[in-house]
């Protein structure tokens, strides 16, 4: 018996309180395998919204029943495997090949190294892209991206291939290639796909068309009934004819005429049409009968399903991630100049203020010899000199600390959100999110090594900066780690790369007069606010190192902010790195597609 996709008064209210309101209003359909599906109505009817609700992204609050093969699908979701989505505008990496696309899909969703490379040119030849494998993503047509996202949902064999608009914006030709290629894929290996259009050509290609109107089916059947139905003398007036009657009168119109009028056509598409039509609803007109020949909610699973292909290992999606992420970021050239650019430029700007080295300090001669007035002026000479060899230690390491969490934000600001429909996406697929995060963070730990380690080095030879130089570099990649980290779960949460740039800026903004490196805090705001600004803790780690250099109690005369013990700001500084990663994957964990 061939699997069925079938919805029962599927259901999506939006809103609160009064405010709530259906998208989708009692949708039943049933689309038996192998089947090749339309999804059309005027525009905002809920077409894309019933793909997200069968995929499981949708927002809001649901009710109605969804069946695969007999399973609840509320039960018993689907696997990553059997389930294939499409979205309207291609979602891949740009600086990517064609082949890299499917080839990095593969290894996320598929867990076979033996013969991946074989079954990626199998998918790309059956989508048509063999010859463009090699292609940069970012050079491609409108058509070919369609080609490769169908290219990468192939690469687990869904059962089940969601379609959101497709051919949207393609020219005659290509939009006829595609809506052929689907209508192949449909007959390949006894699948479902359902496309969402607003193209009323190639109907006679399609075993179904669903139209919906304001969130309700207006009808479901096969497609050269449709002009009868809606007493049309062309289809292109379908939409015309819908503003005949209202959403509720349509929905009473179908449910109440649809048998009687499938089966007054008869012949050889009398099994078709009982296929798709006769289904359980309870929508406004009174409960049917279930068909004898439809499989109920209670029905046990078949003895042999489909096997789904297997998901590799959260390890194998580590490396893959990682793998990946290095290869864009060396194909990327501007940022590779912009991270070439921090790392050596930076360093200078703290550098040029104390080029020479830092100035000695004059030890006060305490002559018995000078009269009165001679010891107030080397006194007070001595305080003046003290004064501005203190800031301009204290100010050297502050500037290289807010440097570093400049280049922190920079690192990881839009990470996430500008790849976040990808992730989204992969997600779908079945990519584990803590693989994602750890991709991640190894990736931007190699640039802040990079960063922090020569900042440090530079700084420490060039000025003479006195102190302990392991101590130091300790301190300074742990604050770069700590804004990377925090700017890392900024990105996870917010939806765009701007918001999520803008944030991560005003968070260093923040660093500087929050830290009291510059002017000291009232003690009952420095005791809130410290623990959150990761420059304080840096600097007083930083700081801590010229214990034992007479530095350190210059500084100490100038500061007027306690410094911590270097013990406790390692601890305070890896626990922002540890939270920021925590959050990270919080933010992965909770985002959805829809």
């Amino acid at each position: 018996m061939p699997a069925v996709l079938e919805l029962q008064d599927v259901t999506l209210f939006i809103g609160k309180g009064e405010d709530i309101h259906p998208l989708l209003a009692d949708v039943t359909a049933r689309f038996p395998t192998p089947h090749f599906g339309a999804i059309i109505g005027p525009s905002g009817c809920g077409k894309s919204t019933l793909l997200k609700v069968i995929t499981g992204i949708a927002h809001g609050e649901e009710e109605g029943t969804i069946f695969w093969n007999g399973r609840n699908v509320a039960k018993e979701d689907f696997s990553p495997s059997e389930i294939g989505y499409v979205p309207q505008f291609s979602i891949v990496h740009e600086e990517l090949t064609v082949r890299e696309c499917v080839s990095y899909s593969m290894r996320l969703r598929v867990n076979d190294s033996a013969h991946r490379e074989e079954a990626v040119t199998a998918v790309l030849e059956e989508v048509g892209m063999g010859e463009f494998h090699d292609r940069l993503v970012s050079v491609l047509s409108g058509g070919q991206r369609r080609r490769l996202a169908l290219a990468i949902e192939l690469v687990s064999k869904p059962a089940i291939l969601l379609c959101d608009e497709v051919t949207s914006g393609l020219d005659p030709q290509s939009e006829d290639e595609i809506v052929r290629l689907l209508h192949g894929l449909s007959r390949t290996e006894g699948r479902v796909v359902l496309s969402v259009t607003h193209s009323l050509r190639h109907l006679d290609l399609y075993d179904s068309v669903m139209v919906l109107y304001q969130g309700i089916v207006a009808y479901q059947g096969p497609p050269q009934y449709l002009t009868h139905y809606f007493r049309s003398a062309d289809a292109q007036d379908l939409y015309a004819q819908l503003e005949v009657r209202t959403p509720r009168e349509w929905a009473q119109s179908w449910k109440k005429h649809r048998h009687e009028f499938m089966r007054a056509f008869g012949g050889q598409d009398q099994q078709k049409a009982k296929d798709l039509t006769e289904i359980r609803f309870d929508s406004i007109g009174k409960e049917l009968e279930t068909p004898p020949d439809l499989p109920p909610a209670s029905k046990p699973r078949p003895e042999q399903e489909p096997e789904g292909a297997e998901l590799p290992g959260a390890m194998s999606q580590f490396f893959t991630i990682l793998e990946r992420r290095i290869r864009i970021f060396s194909r990327t050239r501007a940022q590779m100049a912009l991270q070439l650019g921090l790392i050596f430029g930076f360093p200078v700007l703290v550098a040029i203020f104390a080029w020479n080295g830092l100035p000695a300090v004059k030890n006060l001669s305490m002559g018995l010899d000078l009269d009165m007035v001679k010891q107030l002026k080397e006194a007070g000479d001595f305080l003046v000199q003290s004064s501005k060899v203190g800031s301009l230690v204290s100010g050297i390491v502050m500037f290289q600390v807010v440097l570093l969490t400049l280049m922190g934000a920079n690192n990881s600001g839009r990470e996430i959100a500008s790849e976040r429909l990808i992730f989204e996406k992969e997600k779908l697929s079945g990519m584990n999110p803590l693989s994602y995060v750890a991709g991640k963070a190894v990736f931007l730990s190699f640039l802040v090594l990079a960063q922090s380690l020569w900042m440090g080095l530079f700084v420490h030879f060039v000025c003479g900066f006195p102190g302990d130089l392991g101590p130091q570099l300790l301190f300074l990649t742990l604050v770069n780690a700590a804004m990377t980290s925090v700017c890392l779960a900024v990105s996870s949460f917010l939806g765009s790369a701007e918001q999520a740039s803008l944030v991560s800026i005003y968070l260093v903004g923040f660093q500087l007069p929050l830290s009291g490196a510059v002017l000291a805090l009232p003690e009952g705001v420095g005791l809130v606010v410290r623990p959150f600004i990761a420059a304080y803790w840096s600097w007083s780690g930083v700081l801590q190192t010229l214990k034992g250099e007479r530095y350190y109690d210059i500084v100490q005369m100038v500061v007027q902010t306690a410094l911590s013990p270097a013990s406790l700001c390692v601890w305070v500084l890896c626990s922002h790195v540890v939270i920021g990663l925590f959050l990270t994957w919080l933010g992965c964990h909770r985002r959805s597609l829809g």
